[in-house]
């Protein structure tokens, strides 16, 4: 794990990092030594490590509740090479998109075919990012919507470290083996007018994860307007669990 550069503000440190050639931005609060929980966050397709919806949520969680965060590009996205695969795949599903046709399917196919990657270079980052003084081997937690929850919950499944996760913006296709095999506190959220993840979509991965303290929520809205008080219901969901 190579560190290229640290930056301190409002009481968060903020270090990039490469590790085994996948880059990354750990945010911890400033001065800390562990252990302590660490949060990983999924972004969303086409967006990477440092994007809006991902920097915010990590402050807060650091600022909030002394958690460490960690963010990284996942395959084809941010620094990542681009690959040429998974550029057709996006442009297919922006396509069908604009044209109103189906993109659950294309969606799903999309998301398996970073998973295969993106999992076993999160574990590889997490068990790094552990070795650090100021995280430390605390307990782990994840948070990823729309295809941050298409490749968590093959993650989320498939890493016994993490023990509470906050998913959602997703269906099941392609999901419902692993979700299954997720028995970790779970909380839920979907969009009531989510253009491209039907209601009855995402109620059927909701009922697939296998936990018994999972919980939903839904709101109004179309798929990227989930509103800004989840953020602090998933605080509060982190700091019960992992806590």
């Amino acid at each position: 794990m190579r560190f290229t550069d640290s930056t301190s503000l409002e009481g968060v440190t903020e270090q990039s990092f490469t590790c085994n050639d996948v880059p990354g931005v750990l945010f911890t609060p400033a001065n800390a030594t562990g252990p302590r929980p660490l949060i990983v966050l999924g972004h969303g397709g086409g967006q990477h490590k440092r994007a809006p919806g991902v920097v915010g949520p990590a402050r807060r969680l650091v600022t909030a509740g002394g958690f460490a965060v960690v963010a990284m590009d996942a395959p084809g996205h941010g620094d990542r090479p681009q690959d040429e695969t998974l550029a057709r795949m996006a442009a297919e599903n922006r396509a069908a998109m604009a044209t109103g046709a189906e993109v659950a399917p294309r969606l799903a196919a999309l998301h398996t075919y970073v998973a295969t990657t993106s999992v076993r270079e999160w574990k590889s980052v997490v068990s790094a990012v552990q070795t650090q003084k100021n995280v430390g081997e605390g307990p782990v937690g994840y948070r990823g919507l729309s295809m941050g929850c298409g490749l968590g919950v093959p993650f989320v499944a498939s890493d016994q470290r993490v023990r509470a996760a906050v998913l959602g913006l997703c269906g099941p296709l392609g999901l419902e083996a692993d979700a299954a095999r997720i028995s970790v506190p779970v909380q839920f959220l979907m969009q009531w007018s989510d253009r491209f993840v039907p209601r009855e979509s995402a109620l059927a991965l909701y009922d697939a994860f296998a936990s018994p303290l999972k919980s939903l929520h839904a709101n109004q809205g179309d798929h990227g307007e989930v509103p800004r008080e989840e953020m602090d219901d998933a605080l509060r969901f982190f700091q019960r669990h992992l806590v």
